[in-house]
């Protein structure tokens, strides 16, 4: 089968050539019947642990009945089944929803949105962030060059502030926290004006820019900043929504309440789906048919929505996230005493890092060798980060307490491996 490789487009990479057959709950089964134990998640999409049930059955069901409706034209069941069960997990005052097929393009109409909400075209956005691949998100990306190599000139009007990142920087979270916000504030004198910059977006856990966390109180003060200069703030929740950080979302664990807010990935276990959420006084200000997609709210996509939202719900699974994320971080900080090329171990519930440094620097070729030897041993992780010195652990919030041991087993083996090598 992989003998086809052939016609598939290089510009993909690939952690593994496993060629999958199923999946179910934390594994994936390949061709050849090897078992892998999954700590991907498909970069935090499977939530729910591979092919639930309910979320299967919620699929089959609905793929009998409408497989397609396009939303100019009809609305259908599952749409407002999905809508009727955002509501009961997002904050009260974003209570309008887009649908689209990813976060990218949840990104785009959430840009689009905020500069026709305030007549202002600049953005800020943060250093390490991954807003997605499309030629505004690309710009908005600033967490690898080879995201943007080539592709020049780049939309203009997006500007960047430091994030948070206190080992990167070496101090403290409140020296770390003063700096990043006396950065933010000096930007907003020095490069785009308050009165023409439309928004700020940010990961409320930097993602691909190496799952940083950033210290307590970032968020509200962006939250004041934005109130202050009449910004909207955008929270980027692909990667740390539905119940990934022990909340459904982030910026829960701050009170905080953004005006729009971009979700996807976790949003419906794999299937193609995103959603932009924002306040109603926003609605008559974003004009009739100036955003639109053909695709956005499937059927099938949005009954896997609501499902994957009651199975989180009734299984409790962003409490399993934040018990399961303490043993993670427990567990990769006792190996961290072993193994001191691990600078530093982070996290929030299930969205949990190990950064990789020597001699003071990012070493890029362990993190790398230590996915590269964990997938040989069946386990799959990711690496992360702008050096790629970060390798980040996404377990489905239905993991077990024996398999984060398990995965704990395989990573200090690894480390052990790769010290006598």
């Amino acid at each position: 089968m992989n003998s086809n490789k052939k016609y598939l487009s290089s510009v993909w990479t690939h952690a593994t050539e496993a060629c999958i057959e199923r999946g179910e709950g934390a594994y994936l089964f390949d061709t050849a019947g090897k078992k892998y134990l999954d700590f991907t998640c498909g970069i935090g999409v499977t939530n729910t642990g591979h092919c639930h049930p309910k979320v299967v059955q919620a699929v089959r069901e609905q793929a009998g009945r409408l497989l397609f409706g396009q939303l100019n034209i009809v609305l259908h069941r599952p749409l407002f089944d999905l809508m009727e069960e955002l509501s009961t997990i997002l904050p009260k005052e974003l209570d309008q929803y887009f649908f689209s097929n990813s976060g990218a393009e949840a990104v785009e109409g959430a840009v689009k949105l905020a500069k026709q909400v305030t007549g202002r075209p600049n953005i800020i956005v943060f250093h390490g962030s991954f807003h997605g691949r499309t030629h505004l998100t690309m710009a908005m990306t600033t967490s690898k060059t080879v995201y943007r190599a080539r592709y020049q000139p780049l939309v203009p009007g997006i500007f960047t502030a430091p994030y948070p990142y206190s080992y990167y920087y070496g101090w403290d979270d409140t020296v770390t926290l003063n700096f990043a916000v006396k950065e933010l504030k000096r930007l907003l004198k020095s490069q785009t004006a308050p009165e023409e910059t439309a928004c700020i977006v940010v990961e409320p856990v930097l993602g691909e820019g190496g799952y940083v966390v950033p210290p307590a109180g970032f968020l509200q003060q962006l939250r004041k900043i934005c109130d202050d200069h009449g910004i909207l703030l955008v929270a980027d929740e692909i990667q740390s929504g539905f119940g990934r950080t022990g909340e459904f979302f982030a910026v829960q664990h701050e009170g905080v309440v953004p005006d729009i807010m971009t979700m996807a990935k976790g949003i419906a276990s794999g299937m193609a789906l995103s959603c932009i959420a924002y306040k109603k006084d926003f609605a008559s200000k974003w004009i009739p048919g100036s955003h639109g997609g053909t695709f956005g709210g499937n059927p099938v996509a949005c009954a896997a929505g609501a499902a994957t939202i009651r199975v989180i719900k009734e299984e409790k699974l962003h409490i399993n996230a934040r018990e399961r994320g303490k043993q993670l971080l427990q567990g990769l900080r006792m190996i961290q005493q072993t193994y001191p090329v691990i600078g530093d171990v982070r996290g929030i519930g299930c969205m949990a890092a190990t950064e990789f440094t020597r001699n003071g620097n990012p070493d890029g070729e362990t993190a790398k060798k230590a996915a590269s030897m964990a997938a040989r041993k069946n386990l799959l992780l990711l690496t992360c980060g702008t050096c790629g010195n970060v390798v980040r652990w996404i377990p489905p919030l239905i993991v077990k307490s024996e398999e984060i041991d398990n995965a704990l087993g395989i990573f200090e083996e690894v480390l052990s491996e790769i010290r006598t090598d």
